[in-house]
């Protein structure tokens, strides 16, 4: 057995196992697709930079050989040929496992409007999987594939992405075709990009187009001001500062900037002239077949055919004042750092309040479509028990500088520690979790006082002080952006992340503690640090 088969045949030995029914639309016949993996075997991988890459296909994009749907069964035909985009990933190697389920017609951010089932949540499957690429983004989260295909006109590629804990990628306009695809809003539908890693994500783009060149040496990251986040789900407000947080200690210079323009833009995406474009593209099916198609889809769009010409032209003019003052903001800045949405919705909510629940979900991400942008949304922990994810938006042509400024590959953020996380004691746990890897032993500069404070699990305070400083045991370990950024907005005072000199002269970030907490505490600096102290009581 060669490896491109035993993948293939892993694939759907985890399809069966995981049971989501729901996640798939058509999956083709295994044995179709081991004969696929069974060529590219004795082909062997030259000249094919995706071989044996396991791809899943959005409903709405044509794969041949299979019903191109859009989640609506009476709307299916059957395409004589890939899509471009489908055409280049099969070109470069990749094999395609089926067609995915979506919000049908592409109209929503929840995944839960479609005939073929609502697609739960890969991590809590109560919750909303997001989408409308929620099959394409639970089959990447659920470890079946390892890239898929998304559109994207709203933050159907992005959101998705959140829920599930994974990456997506909305590129540049233009960077992949986007003929073979069931429009939504033809003149600002993007294909889109789902992979478990931002590298994974940014080589299929560079697969399948050619991004312009990443940007090198220090990035500037605007985040709005707390004010313009609006409503947050619970903790997201604080995780979202973490993440900004773990960014400016991996080398960032983080500036609060106002984005106003793409709060105001977003509005005009539903609540403007721009939906009529979804009537023309299936608003006669619809009206056509009400009996088949989703009440609130319908309603959506169908609603959209009166929408006078004259509010289309009003609403562009709006939109290019405000795209002068977008790409203005994002010419003093790298990239925007974005919660790549505002709250996860349970299925039972969402079935509740349809309309306003997925109104809210599109804040951050509706204006990127009307404004020509990229976009990357990326994980950034957890909050409750549910990924948390942040989106990164940058000026035309800037795809993969916004790889980059992702942290992967290879960005990662040191911290000091001297006491209750060091390898072995209760506490380190809480760095493993988050990715934390020991990088070495080390010494601080002679410079530190060490004091036992009455914490529990107990834990040392170190203080720099002006005299009578000594070096003190410690550890430098790793974590990557988003893991320091949530470890971070959880130290309990009076402990405090700051920058801590080591004895070569560097300053790292580490344990520091509050000068009046150590009022009373024992100090312990005479035995060299939280080890030696402990061995010797």
């Amino acid at each position: 057995m060669t490896a491109v088969t035993e993948r293939v045949r892993a694939a759907y030995r985890r399809i069966a196992q995981v049971d989501r029914p729901e996640v798939w639309i058509d999956l083709r016949p295994e044995a179709d697709v081991l004969a696929e993996a069974a060529w590219l075997d004795d082909r062997g991988p030259a000249g094919l930079p995706l071989f044996g890459t396991l791809v899943a296909v959005k409903g709405n994009i044509d794969v041949a050989g299979l019903p191109t749907t859009a989640g609506c069964p009476a709307y299916a035909y059957k395409p004589e040929a890939d899509a471009p985009v489908v055409a280049r990933l099969r070109t470069a190697g990749a094999l395609v496992l089926g067609t995915t389920n979506l919000d049908q017609f592409a109209t929503g951010l929840v995944g839960t409007r479609s005939p073929y089932g609502a697609v739960r949540n890969a991590v809590a499957p109560a919750y909303v999987s997001g989408g409308s690429s929620s099959g394409s983004a639970v089959a990447v989260a659920l470890g079946i594939v390892d890239l898929a295909l998304g559109t994207d006109t709203a933050g159907s590629g992005r959101v998705p992405a959140a829920f599930n804990g994974i990456v997506g990628l909305k590129p540049t306009p233009g960077l992949l075709p986007t003929e073979g695809v069931v429009p939504a809003c033809a003149s600002i539908d993007c294909v889109s990009l789902f992979a478990r890693t931002v590298e994974e994500a940014s080589f299929a783009l560079t697969c399948l187009s050619e991004p312009a060149q990443v940007h090198t040496g220090r990035f500037r990251l605007g985040v709005p001001a707390p004010e313009q986040l609006g409503p947050l789900d619970k903790g997201w407000a604080e995780a979202f500062a973490a993440t900004a947080a773990g960014y400016a200690a991996a080398g960032a210079e983080v500036t609060t900037v106002d984005v106003t323009a793409f709060l105001e833009a977003a509005q005009l995406l539903y609540g403007g002239a721009f939906v009529a474009e979804r009537y023309t593209a299936v608003g006669e099916f619809l009206e056509a077949h009400p009996g088949d198609c989703d009440p609130v889809v319908h309603g959506i769009i169908t609603a959209a055919r009166d929408i006078r010409a004259h509010r289309l032209f009003a609403d562009r003019q709006t939109l290019a004042a405000l795209r002068t003052d977008a790409l203005a903001v994002l010419a003093g800045v790298d990239a925007l750092l974005f919660p790549t949405t505002t709250e996860h919705p349970t299925i039972a909510e969402v079935a509740a309040d349809p309309v306003a629940v997925n109104a809210r979900l599109g804040r951050f991400t509706n204006s990127t479509n009307l404004f020509g942008l990229p976009a990357l949304a990326v994980p950034a922990g957890a909050v409750a028990g549910r990924p948390f994810g942040v989106m990164l938006v940058g000026a035309p042509h800037d795809d993969l500088k916004l790889a980059a400024l992702a942290g992967l590959p290879g960005a990662r953020v040191p911290l000091v520690v001297v006491g209750a996380h060091l390898r072995g004691q209760p506490l380190n746990h809480e760095l493993t979790s988050r990715g934390g890897r020991f990088v070495a032993e080390t010494l601080t500069a002679a410079a530190y006082r060490l004091h036992a404070l009455g914490t529990v699990p107990p834990k040392p305070g170190l203080v720099r002080v002006a005299a009578e400083g000594v070096s003190i045991a410690a550890e430098v370990w790793d974590l990557p952006v988003a893991g320091f950024g949530d470890f971070v907005a959880r130290v309990p005072a009076p402990l405090v992340i700051g920058k801590v000199e080591l004895a070569d002269g560097t300053s790292v970030p580490g344990f520091l503690c509050e000068p009046t907490a150590t009022e009373g505490a024992t100090d312990i600096s005479a035995t060299g640090g939280w080890r030696a102290y402990l061995d010797s009581r």
